[in-house]
Order: structure tokens, then sequence, then C-alpha cells
């Protein structure tokens, strides 16, 4: 279901021709699915997909050749990120006898979408508790990268926000039951007054090359794993109005399903990895957008309160108005740093720490180990030599880190600094940053037994650090002349419990 779907799920009766079709169709398959726009028929190896005979009004397949294009598009837009999944556009002809076949020698009478079927069990939304940090961190890259590739379309951004803020609003008003009024009122008002605050920063954004052709519909139930790599499938390409977007609006509904499913840990190592990734793709500046952020996650929980109203289910509507004001009330921005040794745990800790921190989802993560190589442009994992941490190298990666810092920090985000902040300059310069961006600054240092330290280095695999033992070696010497203003924490213990404990104690 996505933005548009304005209709009650009591679908329209089929047309003759619609129904015989289906017929046809389940009688060679082994399932089918009904969607709003489509019926679906699943056989062993293939999926088959026709258009419902209906104007739907946000959708019109009223016609054979409405139908047709809106295939031939469903073929093309997702091609670009499930290319062996969509297979073809093929003709549907009357046969002799009044049967039908696909690409027989009849007249064709409708068109259908061939797709590889795919185990369904796979799909994220099946199985949310999957999406570990590793996997998180590696959707938002792979959703970076998708929208880097994606066709420019500076006329979509503000106007496909704008569109969907006042569908919303019209779908909870007219024609959704059992909610409170009061509440979705609320929630248009919030709404409205944050997309005025915010439509000149996202005309500018547009302009700038942040509009593209997007999935449009990339949540949890769009998204397919298949040997250990994401597949975005599902994209919506009837309506260029719900595609052509703010890539961040497109991933702030993955953002927003991850937060309401209780998974706002994976939400914010997502969007941590996404803005590193759109950071090196891009090219202009992306942190401004976070400032629209907020406003991003509410409209996309209210396109899902007005479609859980129509499926019949206002607790879960009413749930989704909650989180769409809740989004809209965010918590203050704060500048954590977290520093210590090589192997003292900072990224798992910032990890741990960030879902806490800020608006939803949290923090984004900023980790000197990334920026290093984003500047370089090249992926985070892959290793650079030794003579690349050069003091040059080091203080551009430290001033593109707090660079980076102080824009997020100015549109309302939470900042955690994951560095080793060894220079007692840098840690001055930190807590500095807070002090001229008006934000809470915390802290934290991360200290366990060398050998701790030693063995945790030396197993290290497939990270963006690039530290060896022996640079470890290096640290303990530089440090031993310094003290320490920063609170210690200890990470011998499981970090996660070390990570609670410094979130609990006064700052």
């Amino acid at each position: 279901m996505d933005d548009a779907q304005a209709v009650s799920l009591s679908f329209a009766r089929p047309t003759a021709l619609e129904a015989e079709l289906m017929a046809w169709f389940a009688g060679r398959t082994e399932r089918t699915i009904d969607t709003a726009c489509a019926h679906v028929f699943l056989g062993a190896e293939s999926a088959w997909k026709i258009k419902r005979h209906a104007d739907l009004g946000y959708a019109d397949f009223s016609t054979p050749g409405l139908r047709k294009w809106a295939l031939d598009r469903e073929l093309e837009f997702n091609r670009t990120a499930a290319p062996d999944i969509y297979r073809a556009v093929r003709p549907i002809t009357r046969e002799a006898g009044g049967g039908f076949a696909i690409d027989g020698s009849g007249e064709t009478v409708e068109h259908v979408l061939e797709m590889r079927r795919f185990d369904e069990r796979e799909v994220l939304a099946a199985r949310p508790e999957a999406v570990d940090g590793d996997l998180a961190e590696g959707l938002g890259r792979t959703i970076a990268g998708f929208h880097a590739a994606a066709p420019l379309r500076p006329e979509g951004g503000l106007t496909a926000l704008s569109f969907t803020v006042g569908s919303n609003a019209r779908l909870l008003r007219e024609t959704c039951d059992g909610l409170d009024q009061g509440r979705v009122e609320a929630m248009i008002a919030l709404t409205e007054a944050e997309l005025e605050k915010q439509a000149a920063m996202l005309a500018r954004r547009a302009a700038n090359g942040f509009s593209r052709r997007c999935h449009g519909d990339l949540h949890l139930g769009n998204i397919l794993m298949e040997n250990g790599r994401a597949i975005l499938f599902d994209c919506i390409e009837f309506s260029d109005v719900l595609s052509d977007l703010d890539v961040q609006y497109d991933l702030a509904f993955l953002l927003m399903d991850l937060d309401f499913r209780g998974r706002r840990d994976a939400a914010v190592r997502a969007l941590s990895g996404y803005m590193d990734e759109a950071a090196r793709r891009f090219p202009a500046e992306i942190w401004d957008g976070l400032a629209a952020l907020p406003l991003m996650l509410s409209v996309r929980a209210g396109v899902r309160a007005h479609v859980s109203a129509h499926s019949g289910d206002p607790q879960t509507a009413r749930a989704y108005v909650e989180a769409a004001i809740a989004h809209l009330s965010p918590a203050a921005p704060v500048l954590a740093a977290v520093g210590g040794l090589s192997g003292s745990g900072k990224s798992r800790f910032s990890r741990a720490i960030a879902p806490a921190l800020g608006a939803s989802p949290g923090a984004v993560i900023l980790r000197t180990d990334e920026v290093r190589k984003r500047l370089l442009d090249i992926p985070p994992t892959a290793p650079l030599p030794g003579e690349a941490y050069t003091p040059d190298a080091q203080a551009r990666a430290y001033d593109a880190l707090f660079d980076s810092a102080r824009a997020m920090l100015r549109a309302g985000r939470a900042v955690v600094l994951d560095a080793t902040f060894l220079d007692p300059a840098l840690r001055a310069r930190a807590e500095a940053l807070a002090a001229a961006c008006g934000v809470p600054f915390r802290a934290a240092w991360l200290d366990a037994p060398l050998a701790v330290l030693e063995a945790r280095v030396a197993n290290r695999r497939g990270d963006a650090s690039d530290a060896t033992v022996e640079v470890l070696h290096q640290q303990v010497e530089r440090l031993k002349a310094q003290t320490l203003a920063w609170p210690t924490v200890s990470t011998e213990a499981p970090k996660d419990a070390a990570a609670k404990a410094w979130l609990s104690s006064t700052p």
C-alpha cells in the first residue's frame, strides 16, 4: 500500500474479461494475491501480475492501453534495483476456442508482467527482527547508492511532499472511521505548519539534485533479502507525483516503519549508513535536509494511518496518528563524543547510545574512520596503507567531522562523534562545538585492559578502522602523559551494559 491508495479495500467488481483472466490464472498457479492495483498469481517459479480494470482515482487502469503503460513502467522502474525479478511484459491472447495463452497467436486482449517468484518469508516485513545492525547499515548504504544513480526530477520533492500532506488530511478527515478527530486535527495542523516552515529548504534541495525518481513505497514489505543482499522491489510506477521525491523522504518510509515496529536501533543505523554513503555519492551537502526529517517521518506515519483505517484496523490507525504527532514533537539535539584507544569499542558504544539521543530515530553517528574514506571517495571498508594516515590527512578528517556535525546540529539532529580523540585540543574542540551550537555536550572515554584491546584489534575484520596492534601501542604512548577530563567508561564488560549505564547517568 502506498501514499495515494485512497480507496477502500472492498474492491470494485471485476469486469467480465478481468474475471475470466483471474479464473484462468488461478487454475494454473498456486495462489492469488489481490492488491489495491493488481492481481498477482503465484506459480512454482514465476509470478504474473495483471492490473485491475478500473480507474481508482489515484491511478487509472480503465483501458488496455493504460494498463500496458503501467506495466511497462513497472518493468522499467523496478529493473534498476531488482533486475532478476522483473522479467518482461507479455501479451495475453484469445485463442481459437475462447481460451487464453501468453505470447499466443490470437488477438491480444491484455498484458501481464512476468516476474521471478521469490521466497516471501525473506521479505523484511515478515521478519523485522532480522534487521540487525550490519544489515541496517548496509541497507542504508544500498538505498543511498540507488538514489545517487536515479534520474533527477527537480520538479518533484516539495511538490510530492505537499501533495501527500494534503492527501493525508483529506483522507483522514473524510473517509476514516474509528479515529479521534481531535488527534487527527492536531496531526494535520502540526504537519501543515512544519511543511510551511521547511518549504524553502526543500525547494533548494530539489534544485540542488536531491529530488529524484525514487522508489516511492520503501517500507519493509518491499525489501527482499537474498544471498545477503537487499533487493528493493515493487516501486511506484503509476504516478510521478508519488515517485519523484526528495531522496530523504523516500528513505523516511523505511525509518518510520522500523521505528514504529520498535526497531529504532536499526533505523538510526540505517540513517547513519545512508548519510555517510550519500555524502560520498551526492554532489552537494546533504545535512540540511535533516531539518525536515521529523516532517517526513510524520507524513509517512500519516500515510499508514489512513491505509490502516481503510483496511479495517482502527487501532493501528490510531497508533500511527500518535506516531505522526510524536515525530513533530522531537527531542532537542545533543552532541555526544565517544573517545578511546583502538579496540575500546567506540563504534559499538556509539551505536548503542545513538537511538536514545535526540529526535527519532536518534543521533547520526559520525566516525572518523568512515569520514576519512569518504574524503578519498572509497568505500568505508576499503583498507588504506599506513602511509595514508599523515597528520594532514588526520586534520582533514577531523575538520570534516566537525563541519558535518555542526551542520547536523543546526538542522536539529543529534550527533555522536566516534573518534580516538587522542589530542586534548580535539576534545576541547568537540566541547566548544556544542557550546557554539547551543546544545548539551556529553562525553565518554572508553577503556579496557591492554590485552583486551590488543585481542580486539587483532581479530577485527571487515571494519572501517585500519588500526593495527602496532598503532594501538603508539596510541598508548601518546596517552601516557595526558590527564583525561572526560568520564571514563569501562568496556571490558559487555559494551551494551556500559552504554545503558552511561545513558542513565547525570550529564
